[in-house]
């Protein structure tokens, strides 16, 4: 298998990588990573650029072939399985769902409410829901803000708008993380990493799905 971990958790939110080694390893997954790994092509294909993320494709799909992909960017899993041939992508929160059935990644449950925001990506843009919950499940107890699976709202970071408006992303960020605070929990779980770096603020802790697990899962790494 090979981890790819995208620009995001690559470049900004290192604790991602860090946490999502540590679950691959905890349950003995056999896996390499890419030293000189390149960006999918989401960003330039999300702006317009589609000439240029062609060519990132081809050189990809290169690398590529033969592997399973596991990804930790929703944005990554959308592309892989929407703009790429023939590649065989899985998303963390499916591999880790698929470990736990499998007695292969040990968690321990503890009195802890969390909520979740499921990411465009993931969520209406790939039908990815159950899986991170039932993860998260598995450790705390998962209480839902009002806007959901396809009723989610966007954390404000996606096509570009992050970087060309920011403060529109500002803005529609603080509306979720008002939703979540709502819910009473401390604690906001996301399986995407722009989002969790759109939604990171002083109120309320944001987690990616593997750092969650890894800090709230006793994790056991026997």
């Amino acid at each position: 298998m090979l981890y790819f971990r995208g620009c995001t958790a690559r470049e900004k939110e290192n604790g991602i990588q860090e946490s999502t080694e540590k679950l691959l390893k905890s349950a003995h997954v056999d896996y390499h990573i890419l030293d000189d790994e390149k960006c999918c092509g989401s960003v330039l294909l999300r702006t317009g650029f589609n000439e240029e993320a062609a060519e990132q494709i081809r050189k990809n799909t290169e690398i590529f072939k033969g592997e399973t992909v596991i990804t930790s960017c929703a944005g990554c899993y959308k592309t892989l399985n929407e703009d790429y041939d023939g590649i065989d992508v899985i998303h963390i929160s499916q591999l880790l769902n698929q470990l736990v059935k499998e007695g292969r990644l040990n968690l321990s449950k503890n009195d802890l409410d969390v909520t979740y925001h499921d990411s465009c990506h993931l969520g209406r843009h790939s039908q990815v829901y159950e899986e991170p919950r039932k993860v998260i499940n598995k450790v705390a107890n998962l209480v839902e803000m009002d806007n959901v699976r396809e009723d989610s709202l966007c954390c404000g970071a996606g096509g570009g708008v992050k970087s060309a408006y920011p403060e529109i992303a500002g803005e529609i960020g603080k509306a979720r993380i008002a939703q979540a605070k709502e819910t009473g929990c401390d604690t906001l779980v996301t399986a995407c990493p722009f989002c969790k770096l759109n939604l990171k603020n002083d109120d309320i802790e944001v987690l990616d799905l593997s750092e969650f697990l890894v800090k709230y899962g006793g994790l056991d790494e026997s």
